[in-house]
């Protein structure tokens, strides 16, 4: 597919509608409890009907990015795309929770760059959101903890959510194995026995920003976050570390069993700049077919279902040009969680992230371009006074985005009959309306406004982490519920 299909646009801005036919003007607010209290094309957001400009193919404007010109390096190939896809529409925004107090030695500051649904966990739990979500604290720290999922709340006021509860406080689910890692990357999934196992298990990935080798990044543990039986570390078979390392998230076994046979999980990463190819990347494996556990080291099976670049062998950057490139591309921007969303019959695949918009360099968040040329000439800038001398890749704005891809086309990529390069997104849903803190805040170190997501797949619920948007500079997560 080569056009990127602009979905579910929502802007704070009433644009003319009726409620129980009366004219609403873009001058008046109209409050909600749910979608139902709104007119047509009207969403239910914090308690106020919101509009929504686009909700099909046919509306949409045509995006101005040129797609990336795949014929030139390989013969279109036919793929049958899927026939009940998962579009925006389809999600309903249900509200956001509070993350508990400090625990253990962590806390929920700066946190959320990995979680996963457990739906065994909070038994004793009596509303309507079973289960728990596993997820990881403080940056600084890196050690992971248990909640409870309280009832979602839609509300402007943050202090109206309801908050978690700790299950299990934070700890060390990879008992030290890493040591200290520079801007830390991780992934955390959690799926039942698999193979011989005779209990489920955390999978988890760490990485970090600079990757000078390829080490091995992956392993697994037990749920008993004081008993981990941590095992690993394990190579994901022949890719760099800087598109592996990052987030995973569950394979439904129908699909596995059509074109990613014992590979149950997906696993990947996208690094700014061009360091992980022009896009985020993905890969199947599933380490129970090789070991109970496989031994430290083990190179996992691997099988690529998403990669806009090349990998050539040994390599620690992916190779890449303009043409193998993720439709409306940009350095600075960050696809950090994502999710194998099913419900009914509809299908996609999302990742969740921090869209760069605008003009985009290296350099310093005040616009100052850093030269990355190496000729001898250049002249290096001086760096700016605080907030703005953090070095790096920047853009004008940013905003929360969830893409989606059609799980057809990455089987496609898995058995061969599409480059890794050629999937693109069928839509985009900017999901910025929906934050209580969007947009950079460069006194407090804010570039990147979501962080993991996880899915309930039982139930529907869609689980988003908002970066740096309570007090104490805590996560906050939204919820979702994905209709059939």
């Amino acid at each position: 597919m080569k056009i990127i299909i602009f979905g579910l646009m929502l802007g704070f801005v009433l644009l003319f509608g009726c409620i129980d036919g009366e004219d609403v003007s873009e001058d008046e607010t109209v409050e909600c409890v749910s979608d139902d209290d709104c007119a047509e094309d009207y969403v239910c957001i914090h308690n106020e009907c919101m509009h929504v400009p686009y909700e099909s193919e046919e509306e949409m404007p045509e995006e101005e990015t040129q797609p990336a010109n795949i014929e030139e390096t390989k013969p279109a190939v036919t793929v049958t795309p899927s026939t009940e896809l998962i579009q925006p529409g389809d999600l309903t925004y249900l509200g956001a929770f509070r993350l508990p107090g400090p625990s253990g030695d962590s806390n929920w500051g700066y946190s959320g760059y990995a979680m996963t649904y457990y739906p065994e966990g909070d038994p004793s739990g009596t509303d309507n959101y079973p289960g728990s979500l596993y997820a990881v604290g403080h940056d600084h720290h890196q050690l992971v903890s248990e909640i409870s999922i309280p009832t979602p709340v839609n509300s402007r006021n943050i202090d109206e959510l309801n908050t978690a509860t700790t299950l299990q406080p934070f700890a060390d689910i990879t008992n030290g194995m890493y040591g200290y890692l520079e801007i830390p990357r991780a992934g955390l999934e959690y799926l039942p026995a698999q193979g011989l196992q005779t209990s489920g298990k955390l999978y988890f990935s760490w990485g970090q920003h600079f990757e000078f080798e390829n080490t091995p990044s992956h392993g697994w543990s037990e749920l008993d976050l004081s008993n981990p039986k941590t095992a690993g570390r394990w190579h994901i078979d022949g890719y760099t570390n800087y598109a592996t390392d990052d987030y995973i998230f569950e394979i439904p076994e129908e699909w596995a069993s059509v074109y990613t046979p014992g590979q149950l999980l997906a696993t990947g990463r996208f690094r700014d700049g061009l360091w992980s190819g022009r896009g985020p990347a993905l890969f199947a494996y599933g380490p129970w077919n090789e070991g109970n556990p496989p031994a430290d080291e083990t190179v996992l099976d691997t099988t690529p279902l998403l990669l806009y670049g090349i990998q050539d062998s040994g390599a620690i950057e992916i190779r890449s040009d303009e043409s193998m490139s993720m439709n409306n591309f940009k350095e600075p921007d960050e696809w950090s969680g994502g999710a194998w969303l099913t419900a009914g019959e509809k299908s996609a695949v999302i990742l969740v992230g921090t869209k760069a918009t605008g003009d985009a360099w290296y350099g310093f968040s005040n616009g100052v371009v850093y030269p990355t040329s190496g000729d001898p000439g250049e002249v290096y800038p001086e760096t700016p006074e605080w907030p703005y001398d953090d070095r790096g890749w920047w853009s004008e704005d940013i905003e929360a985005q969830i893409i989606f891809y059609d799980p057809a086309e990455l089987g496609a990529v898995a058995k061969g009959q599409m480059e890794t390069y050629e999937p693109q997104p069928y839509a985009v849903m900017n999901i910025d309306d929906y934050l209580y803190d969007p947009g950079f805040d460069y006194e407090r170190g804010k570039r990147y406004l979501v962080g993991a997501a996880a899915f309930d797949r039982e139930n529907g619920y869609l689980y988003v982490v908002e970066r740096l948007a309570d007090e104490n500079d805590k996560s906050i997560i939204h919820v979702w519920k994905v209709n059939e």
